[in-house]
């Protein structure tokens, strides 16, 4: 497509056409580099990969407290409910979202300055909660969630203008190379893949599922893993997870014996909050995607 005829949007997707590979037109960094908790080599490693592991974030102690308020959160939880996903096979809860509203101890984890200030620093700005939820992968039966870039599905479907957005997993449970850990292909934040396909009524309703529309083409994963490779960050409960937006992401599913339990949570710069989709469907409900914008305070956590 010549530039004579580029839409004004750069990150335009799932219109006619094959699957292309762009240039990303943001910057990974926003803020300054010595302004916040990273050291400029860490901020320069997370600018170049997309990514940063931090293990053993949060103590023994405070991540128990987070498994059993998941727990809670799963146990409450039935199918049809708001915000409750559940594994089409199984019946089991796969996912619960707006975690961060309906959970005060959520609420305080999402505001604990081991997160907010890592995040400020990336982002440059004050920042709100754009999707929070907990991912469950149950033992023998949790499934798989297919490559994807978030940031695809934030500017299509939910109306995030720029990629300028940092999201969070927090692992509840130990993540190890047999119960279906995340896998980030790094260096993968800096291309943007258009995906082919139109974008069906509902989507959200089959995605949170199986996602089948905005994903890459398998030819679009070959050459980011030829380019990048995969990285599966391994590590005991209260180990943490930051990255960019826009890197390619997945995770197999668990076939072992040992459940794997993630807190997740999307944190928006406030000067980039969510305008309508910039594809041709409503918007995702509030439950995936925040319509009120106000900044998170950076407090302490506390149980």
């Amino acid at each position: 497509m010549s530039s004579a005829t580029m839409p004004a949007d750069p990150y335009w997707s799932r219109q006619e056409g094959p699957w292309e590979a762009i240039d990303r037109a943001d910057p990974v960094i926003w803020g300054a580099a010595d302004n916040g908790p990273l050291t400029q080599a860490e901020v320069a490693d997370f600018e170049s990969n997309g990514f940063r592991y931090v293990k053993s974030l949060f103590s023994p102690e405070e991540n128990q407290t987070f498994l059993d308020e998941a727990s809670r959160l799963a146990q409450a939880a039935k199918p049809g409910d708001t915000g409750v996903i559940i594994e089409p096979a199984s019946r089991e809860v796969r996912s619960v979202f707006r975690i961060h509203q309906t959970s005060e101890l959520f609420a305080n984890v999402a505001s604990d300055p081991r997160i907010v200030n890592v995040v400020r620093q990336i982002l440059g700005s004050d920042v709100y909660i754009h999707q929070s939820r907990i991912n469950f992968k149950p033992a023998f039966d949790g499934k798989e969630f297919f490559w994807h870039s978030d940031f695809e599905t934030w500017h299509v479907e939910d109306g995030m203008p720029r990629m300028r957005a940092v999201s969070v997993s927090i692992g509840l449970t130990e993540n190890n190379e047999f119960n279906g850990p995340l896998m980030v292909v790094p260096g993968s934040h800096k291309t943007f893949i258009r995906c082919p396909g139109a974008t069906p009524e509902n989507h959200f309703e089959q995605s949170l599922k199986k996602q089948e529309y905005g994903v890459p083409t398998r030819e679009a994963m070959a050459m980011l893993v030829e380019q990048g490779g995969i990285v599966a960050p391994k590590g005991p409960a209260g180990s943490t997870l930051f990255f960019e937006c826009n890197i390619m992401h997945g995770s197999a599913g668990n076939l072992s014996p040992l459940p794997r339990t993630n807190l997740f949570m999307v944190y928006n710069s406030v000067e980039n909050a969510v305008t309508d989709p910039f594809g041709d469907r409503p918007a995702r409900p509030t439950y995936l995607a925040e319509r009120t914008f106000d900044p998170i305070s950076a407090t302490p956590f506390k149980k």
